[in-house]
């Protein structure tokens, strides 16, 4: 779903390929699961696939209309590639979401499943029922699909800027600054903390850098939604799930017991933090040793003030607040905790981010330590949305590779 190194043969031909959430790059998928779901409407998730497609307020294409948009699906459409298909780009009209000529219209990224791809037909399905319904400006959005005989594709928005994966990794690409950075973070805490904070919680689980797709202005908005699931109700504090999500972004408990919460996407929201302050990836297997995993790498250098330098990324030029980076790494370090309850709340997480864009990236303001009263944060009262569990995602060995040794725990 996302950019992916080698493994996954992500292909991304241009810059402006913002396939959202099909590319694979360099994290090997894993597999995670959870609850998910939240903001805009209060229509009651549907069961059936027939419920989830007539009541979804999405545009049902044809397959023709598809090809007609992408040129026939030519290569030179073609944004990128993956264990699920391809991406192409396409156009169709504004107004009646017709397909229309090539370089006229409303551009989108049309994502075609490969019939046995990984992402598979209720990958799909679990697509198009959350991003039927949840509406945010740092979600991406979801036009429409196409269930035409045995194809199966989805309609999105294109994102002009690509995926954020690409911009800190992929050769030649132009250096990030500082503030773009900082405001990447901020729209994609904004993104989870939506999900987690609606009164049916939902859980993204698979939260990394070739998931954030970026905007024209670098807004960033989460993609690929193929294995959210329905966070935990009442008093329950997780759910127990297959394990399924990507390799160096999981978070450790959930690996290892397959007990799911919000708390394991607030991990992989701090790997990809350290991705940002490091321009390194979550797992580079071309690195040496204990310099393979970014988290156990960096770790070390995060609470102290005058270690942080040797782990910032180089391509920043040394252009970036000392303080603002400190506190990065602060919250980074909080995120990642290994006692999951110690972790912070995505509502925190964005509060610390903002007032450090408001700083002036942080030049001028104090560390806090965001963790306290974590658990006295209420759930802001959106409109719920009850979601339907999304299905187990069994990941092809290229893109998504299930982890190795890792214990899978049934439903409760």
């Amino acid at each position: 779903m996302l950019p992916r190194s080698d493994p996954s043969k992500v292909t991304s031909k241009t810059s402006l390929s913002s396939v959202p959430s099909t590319i694979k790059s360099n994290s090997t998928r894993s597999t995670l699961t959870l609850p998910s779901m939240r903001d805009r409407s209060e229509l009651p998730t549907p069961r059936t696939e027939g419920e989830i497609l007539s009541s979804s307020n999405l545009k049902a294409f044809t397959f023709n209309d598809l090809k007609t948009a992408t040129k026939n699906f030519r290569p030179d459409s073609l944004l990128g590639e993956g264990g699920f298909g391809h991406v192409y780009k396409g156009w169709i009209d504004e107004h009646t979401l017709a397909p229309s000529r090539p370089g006229s219209g409303l551009v989108v990224a049309v994502k075609k499943l490969k019939p046995e791809g990984f992402q598979g037909h209720k990958e799909w399905l679990t697509e198009v029922d959350y991003l039927g319904q949840l509406h945010h400006k740092n979600l991406v959005k979801l036009i429409g699909y196409c269930s035409d005989g045995d194809n199966r594709l989805l309609v999105y928005e294109f994102m002009p800027k690509g995926s954020l994966e690409n911009h800190l990794f992929r050769r030649g690409a132009d250096p990030l600054s500082w503030a773009i950075r900082l405001k990447v973070a901020i729209g994609a805490a904004r993104g989870l903390s939506f999900l987690h904070d609606a009164e049916n919680q939902v859980i993204y689980r698979d939260f990394k850098a070739s998931n954030i797709l970026l905007d024209s202005e670098f807004n960033a908005k989460l993609s690929d939604f193929g294995l959210a699931k329905a966070g935990p109700t009442g008093d329950k504090t997780h759910v127990s799930t297959q394990v399924m999500g990507t390799h160096g972004y999981a978070a450790p408990e959930y690996i290892a017991t397959g007990r799911l919460s919000a708390k394991a996407d607030v991990y992989s929201f701090g790997v990809v933090l350290l991705e940002l302050l490091t321009g390194r990836r979550a797992l580079d297997k071309s690195k040496p040793g204990i310099e393979q995993n970014l988290v156990d790498w960096a770790r070390p250098h995060l609470g102290d003030k005058r270690r942080l330098y040797r782990i910032m990324d180089t391509k920043l030029g040394g252009q970036y607040p000392k303080k603002g980076a400190n506190a990065i790494a602060s919250i980074a370090l909080q995120c990642i905790c290994g006692d999951a309850k110690m972790r912070p709340r995505m509502s925190q997480v964005l509060e610390e981010l903002e007032q450090l864009r408001d700083a002036k990236y942080g030049s001028a303001s104090p560390l806090v330590d965001i963790r306290k009263a974590s658990h006295a944060v209420p759930r802001s009262p959106r409109s719920p949305m009850r979601v339907q569990p999304s299905p187990r995602r069994s990941l092809g060995a290229a893109a998504a590779s299930p982890l190795p040794g890792y214990r899978t725990a049934q439903v409760h």
